[in-house]
């Protein structure tokens, strides 16, 4: 079998990329505009909409403490009301946003895949390319789910991010006031940290990101040798029948390739296994410490009395959503690396259809081995119309 394609220089990836957006941003732009706009406005009115209403619960939770401080029973009756007002509209706005992200997924999946479809199939390209040599196998899989991964995850992700950055400036203004300035006395001196709770938690969130960007960064290679070797197996199954000439021993050629699969699937499933640990440790940690660290910086504030119970619960609380908001890298990474790798292999069986359209550019993206010495047109390149080593002709 082939050996797949790597993907390896910034300058390949960013080809990639392009190559799929070239097809993906049609849906914002063609026939599907009316409904991708519709949609596209309205989850982001929900996410300013759930941002509202977070921010509205933060206060009710200095209210609702300062009034269990206060011992205040009517004050603590309208909190109760005011809770279920808030979380009634907090799950609507929830249910609403899971409605709104699926519809947009899915509408979105159903206009790319109609796009490579019909580019897959117009001109017989399908029977055409020669899978293998072309570093493109399994196009059935890429289509099918590549493509629902590469078009899914977009979606959260953006949305996430989004929320995340207005959640980090809306609750950097609760961490500023409430928060104010903490006085220390120290080494014979008087030390007054203005904001210091904004301070803390952008220190203490760029610590963690930055651990998370130490340990993770070579999960998107591995996902994506990891996918690649799943679609190698599933490869190496589909064309176990095409062996017509199996030794005496029954142990052929394409049995050989098919264990040689598994063992290179089980290989990649380690990598990402240790991987996937290393960064649990950071993002578990980081859930366990954040609300601590929280409480601890508040606790000499409203021990001198300068900060009630109420404004402590209520910073702390802020202090974990910005905290959180800063963290989108560290609870996205393997879904944006998963996203990438996706990506990369939709995008190269999309460049391989292009490159029997005589595309350059395309059949840059072939098998280095391929490529080497060869005059061959890009079509020919793409399609494998000479003989190959690996004893499957081309359609």
């Amino acid at each position: 079998m082939a050996a797949p394609y790597q993907v390896n220089s910034a300058v390949a990836q960013r080809q990639l990329l392009r190559r799929f957006w070239r097809d993906a941003r049609r849906f914002w732009t063609e026939r599907w505009a009316g409904i991708a706009w519709s949609l596209s406005i309205f989850l982001v009115l929900l996410v300013l909409a759930q941002l509202l209403v977070q921010y509205l619960l933060n206060i009710w939770t200095r209210n609702f403490f300062d009034a269990i401080a206060l011992r205040d029973a009517p004050a603590l009756w309208t909190q109760a009301q005011a809770f279920i007002v808030l979380a009634s509209l907090s799950t609507i706005l929830a249910a609403s946003s899971v409605w709104g992200r699926m519809t947009a997924q899915r509408k979105w999946r159903e206009a790319v895949t109609r796009l490579v479809i019909e580019h897959w199939l117009a001109k017989d390209r399908f029977r055409q390319l020669n899978y293998l040599a072309s570093g493109c196998d399994n196009p059935e899989f890429r289509i099918s789910e590549d493509l629902r991964v590469a078009t899914d995850s977009p979606v959260d992700l953006v949305l996430a991010f989004l929320s995340s950055v207005l959640t980090a400036i809306t609750f950097f203004s609760i961490l500023w006031e409430v928060g104010g300035t903490l006085t220390l006395a120290a080494f014979g001196r008087t030390w007054s940290i203005p904001g210091y709770l904004v301070v803390a938690v952008t220190i203490y969130s760029s610590l963690f990101s930055a651990m998370m960007a130490l340990i993770g960064h070579r999960l998107t290679a591995i996902i994506e040798r990891k996918n690649q070797a799943e679609a190698e197996f599933r490869a190496a199954a589909d064309l176990l029948h095409l062996d017509a000439a199996p030794e005496a021993d029954g142990n052929s050629g394409g049995r050989r390739a098919l264990w040689l699969a598994v063992h290179r699937v089980l290989r990649r499933w380690r990598d990402l296994c240790w991987q996937l640990v290393g960064t649990t440790v950071v993002s578990h940690a980081n859930f366990l410490l954040a609300p601590v660290v929280a409480w601890l910086l508040c606790v000499p504030k409203y021990l001198a009395g300068t900060m009630s119970l109420g404004e402590l619960t209520q910073v702390a609380a802020a202090f974990v959503t910005v905290q959180s908001a800063f963290n989108w890298l560290v609870d996205n990474y393997g879904r944006l690396a998963d996203w990438r790798s996706s990506v990369h292999r939709l995008a190269r069986l999309l460049m391989a259809i292009d490159a029997l359209d005589g595309a350059p550019e395309s059949a840059a993206f072939l098998p280095a081995a391929d490529r080497a010495g060869d005059d061959r047109t890009p079509a020919e390149a793409a399609s494998g119309l000479r003989t190959r080593s690996t004893g499957i002709a081309s359609t």
